[in-house]
């Protein structure tokens, strides 16, 4: 079964085979795993006066009245009451009636819809001008009083892709469960690891899962709490654990250069650095310290907050691969944040004579070709750069120590790419990861199980906190006057739209119209402004303006998330924030507050807030601890948004939710270990089931 091509079920011809393909199922088996994403309740039928707004409802009622509606927008109103007669037009929605409506129509629906038809129909309930309301309902015509039963169980709603209807997909379940029922899945947990746990087997679960029985909890199917759908979880879990111990493993049988060092270096960088190092930082130079003297590649995680003191531990291994004779590259994913790190570094270097070299793509010519010689003879110690350092004509003569800041925002290939400028007989060079996106440890333990993970927690002692308020858009008047007063006390300031364009649907300003009235508004002030459309070149030239102080007040989206440092920058202003993820407000309000000027950040939203962006923008203005943060971010958003995993080919799960499933991953990871332990038959095809091509996510 989990290798019959799909192509042999009824109604699967080539059409219906690629649309299928898009979604990676080729066999009946990938089929069973394309679990329905939600339920819809149709096995009863709810009385037009128990509906109430935001409730999914199969309702049946006769028609009272249909007419086309000449409004803002021509629709068709029909008016559903559970009277025997129709009513006339102002009672008509008395005593429980329901309006339905639709933008689209044919004339033959307008015939169909007549007053006196008797329909069934399914929809969300909402609360309309003057009364309740669907929009554009599932329905279909039946005879009164003898009307169909409803459905015997829940109806599931698939992952879908164009041209697939939920009807195509519920016909060719149908026949997978028939086949499920002839011969079961192949089962790759071990008996033992199974035994004492509260799951179904497989081919309970799958059934369960794709045709939930009428007394199913709605509920904890929606959350994923099932029994059934855990039994699956778990299952992707243990493959993904098996994937990443092989990595673990792979990674263990390629050697690196021991760098031990002397510590020369390293004493003279405690002895010009105008601070001390936290405890955080020191427990992490040792962790890092020993790995590198190890000739086994280093694949270590740094996770600290945003202003934590990365850099500085970095600066650390950068100098004891020097000691050893080798050279370091640091890839940073803009040109921007690449050239303040080798600023800060250099600062911190040239009193030991070292010279770090940064290459972008701003370099041509003559300099570049001079840039590329020394780096290839070994003369630069340090390399700092973008993507350019992945580029064919850039050779390393003795790469032993890679550093990538920011990791999620480079793909895969673009890290393996860097990783080989380094590779020379058989060997690889260390890796230090680095990012500011806090990871609560149990999902970092799945996540991210074949590295090493060092956290920085705390910040280093003198940061200024930043004072964050939650202020509606009628205040803007008072928050420009804010704006005026910090940047002519000589401080900068940020504004930050969450779109380019002016959007009716998402209420969101557009950037380039904010700059434009700011500027009107604020005259004297010095107005720059960046988003994601400008060519690169152009958006770096305004940000290092910024940075200089060239400019009072920058404009930008959310392309500053990660970037510019200017520790004069005082004030933020996020518009619309109601439309970003916790974390991400978290690493804007990360550009202030750099300094030792009192800082603050006003979270401007359009009124009015439902109740969990409420609850949302009152976390950010209670608390600046990022892990928290992150942990309620994952909470609502999962962990492929939140990580920025679903454009960069990192893990990504099906089933499966690391935080909601913590406590499976002990067992998991037992498991995994048995089964490369005495069930090594198995590890392909558990993996190709839940991973398929995708294995290679860990290769960082």
């Amino acid at each position: 079964m989990d290798c019959q091509p799909v192509q042999t079920l009824d109604r699967v011809g080539p059409r219906v085979q690629e649309r299928l393909a898009r979604l990676g199922i080729h066999t009946v088996g990938d089929l069973l795993f394309h679990l329905p994403v939600r339920y819809q309740d149709r096995t009863r039928v709810v009385p037009l006066a128990e509906v109430r707004p935001g409730a999914e409802v199969q309702v049946e009622g006769q028609v009272s009245d249909a007419q086309i509606s000449y409004g803002r927008r021509r629709s068709l109103k029909v008016w559903l009451t559970d009277a025997a007669d129709p009513a006339d037009a102002e009672d008509r929605l008395s005593g429980g009636g329901l309006l339905l409506r639709f933008f689209h129509f044919s004339p033959q629906q307008l015939a169909a819809l007549r007053p006196g038809a008797h329909l069934r129909c399914y929809g969300e309930v909402r609360q309309g001008p003057n009364s309740l309301e669907i929009i554009h309902p599932e329905y279909r015509l039946c005879e009164a009083p003898a009307a169909p039963e409803p459905a015997p169980r829940l109806t599931p709603i698939y992952p879908s892709t164009e041209g697939m209807q939920q009807s195509a997909w519920r016909g060719l379940t149908d026949q997978a469960l028939a086949l499920l029922e002839q011969l079961a899945p192949a089962e790759y947990l071990p008996a033992e690891s199974l035994a004492g746990m509260p799951f179904p087997d497989l081919r309970a679960a799958l059934r369960y899962l794709h045709r939930p029985p009428l007394e199913a909890h709605l509920e904890d199917l929606l959350e994923r709490r099932h029994p059934a759908f855990l039994r699956l979880a778990f299952e992707e879990l243990v493959a993904h654990q098996v994937s990443l111990r092989r990595l673990r493993q792979s990674h263990a049988r390629v050697t690196a250069p021991a760098l031990p060092g002397d510590g020369g270096l390293r004493r003279g960088l405690r002895e010009v650095l105008p601070f001390r190092l936290t405890p955080d930082q020191e427990q992490v130079v040792g962790e890092i310290a020993a790995d590198l003297t190890r000739a086994v590649p280093m694949q270590r995680l740094l996770q600290g907050d945003v202003g934590s003191g990365k850099t500085v531990v970095a600066a650390f291994a950068v100098l004891q691969a020097i000691e050893s004779g080798y050279q370091a590259a640091l890839m940073a994913p803009t040109e921007l944040l690449s050239e303040q790190h080798w600023k800060g570094l250099r600062t911190w270097l040239q009193p030991l004579g070292l010279e770090p070299v940064w290459l972008a793509g701003r370099h041509k010519g003559r300099e570049r070709a001079g840039l590329l010689a020394a780096i290839a003879e070994g003369r630069a110690p340090l390399v700092v750069g973008t993507h350019a350092l992945i580029q064919d004509d850039v050779r390393f003569g003795r790469l032993g120590l890679i550093i990538i800041d920011e990791q999620h925002r480079f793909g895969v290939h673009q890290r393996m790419r860097l990783r080989d400028k380094g590779a020379g007989g058989g060997g690889a060079p260390h890796q230090l990861i680095m990012t500011a996106t806090p990871i609560p440890r149990s999902l970092a333990m799945t996540v991210y199980a074949d590295l090493d993970l060092s956290v920085i927690a705390r910040p280093p002692p003198g940061r200024t906190p930043i004072a964050t308020a939650v202020v509606p858009d009628t205040r803007r008047d008072a928050v420009i006057a804010r704006i005026h007063e910090a940047c002519g006390a000589g401080r900068q300031a940020y504004w930050v739209c969450t779109l380019i364009d002016e959007s009716e649907a998402l209420q969101a300003q557009a950037a380039e119209e904010t700059a434009l009235a700011l500027t009107a508004a604020l005259p004297g002030v010095r107005v720059g402004l960046v988003h994601g459309r400008q060519r690169a070149a152009e958006r770096e030239t305004v940000m290092a303006a910024f940075a200089a102080g060239a400019l009072d007040l920058l404009v930008a989206t959310t392309v500053i998330e990660v970037g510019v440092d200017v520790p004069n920058a005082s004030l933020m202003i996020i518009e619309n924030p109601e439309r970003l993820g916790l974390s991400q407000l978290h690493q804007l309000r990360g550009r202030v507050g750099r300094g030792a000027v009192a800082s603050h950040c006003v979270l401007l939203y359009r009124a009015p807030l439902s109740a969990a962006a409420r609850d949302r923008l009152g976390l950010i203005r209670e608390t600046q601890d990022g892990f928290r943060i992150a942990e309620e971010d994952l909470r609502m958003r999962g962990a492929g948004e939140v990580l920025g995993t679903r454009q960069t080919g990192t893990i990504e799960f099906r089933v499966a939710d690391p935080l909601r499933d913590q406590h499976l991953t002990a067992a998991a990871q037992r498991t995994a270990d048995l089964i490369l332990a005495r069930y090594a038959h198995v590890v392909e095809p558990l993996m190709h089931r839940w991973l398929g091509q995708r294995e290679e996510y860990g290769q960082i």
